[in-house]
C-alpha cells in the first residue's frame, strides 16, 4: 500500500508474520552448524556434505518452482533470460559461495564461534546498503555494532589462547561468507520484486546445487556416494530440509516483506540455538568467556535491532 503522507499505513508498522517467518529461519539454519560438524566426525569433505545437502533439498525446490509457474502466467512472463541469469547469479552466490565459506570454515572452528562470526552479517547489510544501495547511514547502530564484536573478541581471544590451530583460518572463511551472505540479501530483495521470494529461492538454490554438486563430482567423484552409509544420508537429510529447504524459503519471504536489514536484525535467536545443540550433542565446552562474549554478541544483535526498528519507523513517517 501507498503511504497517504499523514499517517503510517499498515506496511509501515510492525510486521509479525514478516519478523516470525525470519526469525524462525533463523534458527533452522542454525542447526546448519551441528549437522556439518557431525558429517565431518563421519570422515566427509567439504564438498560432500554440500553436495548431500543439495541432493536432498534441489528435487524439492525444482518441484516447488514447477508448480509455481503451472499456477501463475504472470510469473511465467517475468522469466526472461535476463531475470533468469539475475537470480541463479544472486542464489548462486548466496546458496553456493557463502554457503562453501561457511562449511569450508566449519573444519577449523567451533560450531558455537561459527555462528557468532556469521552472526554478524546484518552489520555488512548495514555497510553495504549505506555505500552500495542508497540506504541512509543510522550512526544511533555503531555501539551496537562495537557491542557484538568486543564479544566476538572475547570468544577469538579464549580460542586463541586455548585452542588456536586453524583459528585465523577458520574466522576469515566464516567472516567471508558473513559478507558474502550481507552481499546476497540486497541483491536478493530486488531479484525479488520481479520473481516474488519462492520462484526466486527455487531458480537460485537450483544453480547452487548444480554448482556445488559439480564441485562435488570433480573433487571426490561419482563412486563417493556409494561408500556413504545410512548416518551420513541421514545427516544429509536433516542438512538438506531442515538446515536448507525451510529455512531459506522462511528467510526470503521475510526479506520480501520487511526488507534485508531488518530480516538481519532478527537472527539473535540463532547462536542460541547453536549454543544449545553444540554443548549438548557435539559436547562443545561453554566456559564464561563463552558466556560473558555471547551475552555481549546478544546484547549488541538486540540493540541493533531495536534501533533499526526504530529509525525504520521514523523513516515510514516521513
Amino acid at each position: 500500500m501507498a503511504e497517504t503522507g499523514i499517517e503510517t499505513t499498515p506496511a509501515a508498522k510492525f510486521d509479525f508474520t514478516g519478523y516470525a517467518m525470519a526469525l524462525t529461519g533463523a534458527a533452522l539454519f542454525s542447526t546448519k552448524g551441528v549437522f556439518i560438524k557431525l558429517a565431518y566426525q563421519a570422515g566427509i569433505g567439504t564438498e560432500g556434505i554440500i553436495a548431500l545437502r543439495m541432493i536432498v533439498a534441489v528435487p524439492v525446490y525444482l518441484v516447488i518452482g514447477a508448480y509455481l509457474l503451472a499456477r501463475n502466467p504472470d510469473l511465467r512472463k517475468s522469466l526472461t533470460p535476463g531475470t533468469i541469469a539475475g537470480a541463479a547469479a544472486v542464489g548462486s552466490l548466496g546458496y553456493y559461495v557463502a554457503s562453501y565459506l561457511d562449511f569450508a570454515g566449519l573444519s577449523f572452528v567451533t560450531a558455537q564461534y561459527e555462528r557468532l562470526v556469521l552472526f554478524t552479517y546484518p552489520f555488512f547489510v548495514l555497510l553495504f546498503g549505506v555505500l552500495f544501495f542508497g540506504d541512509r547511514m543510522s550512526w544511533n547502530l555503531l555501539p551496537a555494532m562495537g557491542l557484538s564484536y568486543g564479544g566476538l573478541l572475547v570468544i577469538f581471544a579464549w580460542n586463541l589462547t586455548v585452542r588456536p590451530e586453524g583459528l585465523f583460518v577458520g574466522t576469515a572463511l566464516v567472516l567471508g561468507s558473513a559478507i558474502t551472505f550481507a552481499l546476497y540479501q540486497h541483491l536478493a530483495k530486488r531479484q525479488m520484486l520481479v520473481l516474488g521470494s519462492a520462484l526466486f529461492t527455487c531458480i537460485g538454490m537450483s544453480t547452487a546445487a548444480l554448482l556445488a554438486i559439480g564441485q562435488s563430482l570433480v573433487v571426490d567423484g561419482a563412486q563417493s556416494y556409494f561408500h556413504y552409509n545410512a548416518e551420513v544420508w541421514f545427516l544429509g537429510l536433516m542438512l538438506g530440509i531442515f538446515g536448507t529447504v525451510l529455512p531459506s524459503f522462511l528467510l526470503n519471504a521475510g526479506i520480501a516483506r520487511i526488507g534485508a536489514r531488518a530480516t538481519s536484525s532478527t537472527a539473535s535467536f540463532g547462536p542460541i540455538v547453536t549454543i544449545v545443540l553444540a554443548v549438548f550433542i557435539l559436547g562443545e565446552e561453554f566456559t564464561l568467556f563463552h558466556a560473558a562474549g555471547t551475552a555481549m554478541v546478544l546484547a549488541g544483535s538486540w540493540l541493533f535491532a531495536r534501533r533499526e526498528t526504530a529509525n525504520r519507523a521514523r523513516l515510514a513517517e516521513l
